[in-house]
């Protein structure tokens, strides 16, 4: 082959003064599985394994943020509910089932790294902290330790089909154990996401007739709040963000108690929940809140 050159001369290729027969061989040699490609074929296994890991476990933390709603959802009813040790009863049926959501997650997680992970878990982490706070809540009205989550969150084989699954170091060892911890970022974002609830919790517990659980919950979000501002801007910036929020649920519940103290004996009980309503509309209009 040749190339045109400034005046139209032609001269030939540095690649053209090797004999055919070299090229040739020099191509048949690339043919056959290298070294390097049997490298980039384990990679591609390998990645394609973790991205398959990765969607599973985003599957089942979506299950375990509905699931959570849903005990969210059931424990406001406990205030209102002439049965409030059934709703508790139910709310730790529906938690169990999550933990069994959340077992499946530290099988998925066994021998791996979970912050590799975390990205797909946390979502649901975050929103079983709030209900397993939440239930805590009602029945002691203080808050849950980081520590006793993760007491609740250890697992052990309780059949030998889900034994003979593990690997072979976790089959040595009976009963087979392994647990799940929810980090401390996870924590407090799942507690910064309780405050909400307290304060929904305080405007049901007026139009109910309680008077105390307001005073009650506005002393507990202050506890709160005082320690999330400890942290401030040092902490990590999910947890900053929702700083402004928890402080907009405390203001609210601070206006519930201005408004039972002052005004709680001329408006009507059945009449306070709607003043309560009015007033915290108000509060979002002045922040610009949606």
């Amino acid at each position: 082959v040749y190339s045109l050159i400034g005046s139209g001369g032609f001269r030939k290729r540095k690649h053209d003064n090797f004999p055919h027969g070299q090229r040739r061989e020099e191509k048949e040699n690339v043919n056959p599985p290298s070294a390097l490609m049997k490298s980039f074929k384990s990679f591609q296994l390998e990645l394609d394994t973790r991205h398959d890991k990765y969607e599973r476990l985003v599957k089942l933390s979506r299950d375990i943020t509905i699931e959570s709603k849903r005990t969210i959802f059931l424990l406001h009813r406990f205030t209102s509910a002439p049965n409030g040790e059934e709703i508790l009863s139910e709310s730790e049926v529906k938690l169990d089932a999550v933990r069994q959501k959340i077992k499946q997650v530290a099988q998925e997680l066994i021998g791996e790294d979970m912050y590799q992970f975390h990205r797909a878990i946390s979502p649901g982490l975050q929103e079983y902290v709030e209900a397993v706070s939440f239930q805590y809540f009602i029945k002691t009205r203080s808050l849950i330790s980081v520590e006793e989550i993760n007491k609740q969150l250890i697992f052990t084989a309780e059949d030998r089909e889900e034994t003979t699954n593990m690997t072979s170091n976790c089959r040595d060892k009976q009963p087979c154990r392994w647990s799940l911890k929810v980090t401390p970022v996870d924590y407090l974002l799942g507690v910064a996401d309780l405050t909400g609830e307290l304060m929904r919790l305080c405007i049901s517990s007026v139009g109910n007739g309680d008077i105390d659980t307001p005073f009650e919950l506005s002393q507990f979000l202050r506890q709160i709040y005082d320690g999330f501002t400890f942290i401030g801007n040092t902490g990590p910036y999910e947890v900053s963000k929702k700083l402004y929020t928890l402080k907009q649920s405390l203001a609210k519940v601070e206006n519930a108690c201005y408004t039972l103290k002052v005004r709680g004996s001329e408006i009507p009980k059945h009449m306070l929940a709607d003043v309560f309503s009015t007033k915290t509309e108000l509060i979002d209009q002045e922040e610009g809140l949606p």
